[in-house]
């Protein structure tokens, strides 16, 4: 049996990574394409191939006019760039695999647990909108052309370069230096965080898989917390225990606007999965890595690399602006999103 032929379109971040890595280790002929400056390294054994994607002339000579069994595109974020996509590569692919978003279901969200078929409606966050009308796009390619697309939704996934927080390092600092940190609502709605090990093995067991053509998957873990509890686990790894307060979500967006609508259309809504499609095709998708197994990891591997210790000052300022003494005595008192 010849081995499957992949192409990753990045292939080195969060998702991609992971994937990438499984997929070469399980025997596939994995190909990244991407311009080559991600901090994470390529795994071990796949073929890199440097271009930026938007540059067609640059992509086209890379791939030299090569088929894939399958393409993944893991930096699509908007329809021109899934339209983009379907010109280039239909027909020289056996399937198009499409990463959407969890945060693309309805917010907020009538009932949990959310299933594939929970509408797709985000009046908060743009980046939401355009994953939907990217998903509508490869649907009408696949009823009208037979174009072989599977469509993806993690939700927050993770790994040991990033902390699933809110605020990334800038919180974790915060919390090391005894500060107060805010925390949107009153920190009680559930948030699913899922590992990029994790995710891979639901990614990588979909990938030439013809029952997964033309349908939709959600992968995610079963791992559930409130964000209170996301914030003391992060916080314990780094050795302090937070100092939490609250605020609305639209008023901590208002103070840091290049955030909107990812509180008010994601975070601020309790998030629960249920995972019963993807196991069907991928029985052997079981997550098996929690918060409180990767915290330390996290926090020891950023340790270790001083240059993700990183302050945004665009996100401090609304923790500073929260807190102020002119508001500090409702912080507590907001007890919804």
């Amino acid at each position: 049996m010849t081995a499957l032929k992949v192409l990753f379109i990045g292939g080195t971040g969060i998702i991609s990574s992971a994937a990438s890595e499984l997929a070469a280790r399980r025997g596939m002929e994995v190909t990244l394409l991407n311009r080559g400056q991600s901090r994470r390294a390529p795994a071990e054994g796949v073929e890199v191939l440097t271009a930026d994607i938007s540059d067609a002339e640059a992509v086209d000579a890379a791939l030299r006019g090569r088929e894939f069994d399958v393409v993944a595109d893991m930096i699509a974020f908007t329809p021109d760039h899934v339209q983009r996509d379907i010109d280039r590569f239909e027909g020289r692919t056996g399937q198009y695999v499409f990463i959407s978003s969890a945060s693309a279901y309805q917010k907020p969200v009538a009932h949990l647990p959310i299933t594939e078929s929970t509408p797709l409606r985000n009046p908060h966050w743009q980046y939401s909108r355009d994953k939907i009308a990217c998903e509508e796009l490869l649907t009408r390619a696949y009823r009208d052309r037979d174009f072989p697309v599977t469509v993806l939704r993690p939700s927050h996934t993770y790994d040991k370069w990033t902390i699933p927080a809110f605020g990334g390092w800038t919180a974790i600092d915060r919390i090391r230096r005894g500060e107060e940190i805010v925390v949107h609502g009153d920190g009680t709605s559930l948030w699913t965080l899922t590992h990029s090990t994790d995710f891979a093995v639901g990614f990588v067991g979909l990938l030439g898989n013809p029952l997964a053509y033309g349908d939709t998957f959600q992968i995610t873990s079963d791992f559930v917390y409130t964000w209170n509890e996301i914030y003391s686990i992060l916080g314990r790894a780094a050795g302090a225990e937070p100092r939490l307060r609250h605020a609305p979500s639209a008023e901590f967006e208002r103070l840091a606007p290049e955030r909107a609508g990812q509180l008010t259309g994601d975070m601020a809504h309790s998030v629960v999965f249920d995972n019963t499609k993807i196991r069907r095709l991928v029985p052997d998708f079981a997550p098996t890595v929690a918060l409180h197994h990767a915290a330390r990891e996290i926090i020891e591997w950023h340790d270790g690399h001083p240059e993700l210790q990183r302050v945004d000052p665009a996100l401090d300022a609304p923790f500073t602006g929260l807190l102020s003494p002119s508001r500090r005595g409702g912080a507590d008192d907001a007890a919804t999103p």
